[in-house]
């Protein structure tokens, strides 16, 4: 069965929930433009057709066909997303002749903070209530495994998950938009894991 207002109602409530989470680090354009493929006929029927609203109808479709194809669609038109920078791995130097296999690209700063912001606001979204500032870190944590992502962007990505778990949201923004987005942090995986260390998070057993 189709559900086109459930879906949409979603989908806009978390593109509303990113819009404010970008205006407040200062990312206004990205704020605006994200997730709008969402509204495109080759996301937006598959959404309403698998929408189940505790989830995204991306992991229906996928169950039920085995391919999402409104994912294929949505991850190489949306930046934010590090399924957008997997590619193949280049050589070292032009005498370089080994063949690599695909690997995630570091990602522009910016990209990082809107896949920050969008981890989050969809946290709210489908745990509503049920949401902590913890709720992000602990389901990237979950999922972690899976992913294909340049080790410099996870670490960048997983301070920040874990500031604001540690730390809260109104300083975690401040943060992402007086220091990140200014350049003064080292965007490299050692420096990074150095500072999420000293955050000193520990998760919590019923979340492992």
């Amino acid at each position: 069965m189709y559900h086109p207002f459930k879906h949409f109602r979603t989908i806009t409530k978390h593109k509303n929930l990113v819009l404010v989470g970008c205006f407040k680090i200062g990312l206004y354009k990205q704020g605006l433009l994200h997730d709008l493929s969402k509204y495109s006929l080759t996301e937006f029927l598959p959404g309403a057709k698998y929408y189940q609203g505790y989830m995204s109808p991306n992991n229906a479709e996928r169950m039920d066909k085995g391919v999402s194809m409104a994912w294929l669609h949505h991850k190489g038109r949306n930046k934010h997303h590090l399924e957008y920078w997997i590619d193949y791995q280049g050589p070292e130097d032009k005498n370089d002749t080994q063949k690599r296999g695909m690997g995630g690209m570091k990602m522009p700063i910016k990209y990082v903070c809107e896949m920050f912001i969008d981890r989050v606001s969809a946290s709210k979204n489908y745990q509503k209530q049920a949401y902590t500032d913890e709720s992000a870190l602990i389901y990237y944590y979950h999922s972690k495994p899976g992913y294909i992502i340049h080790p410099d962007t996870a670490a960048l990505l997983e301070y920040l998950l874990t500031m604001l778990a540690v730390k809260g949201e109104k300083e975690t923004y401040a943060f992402v938009k007086h220091e990140v987005l200014k350049g003064h942090v080292v965007y490299e995986q050692a420096w990074l894991e150095q500072k999420t260390k000293e955050l000193g998070y520990v998760m919590p057993e019923s979340a492992e």
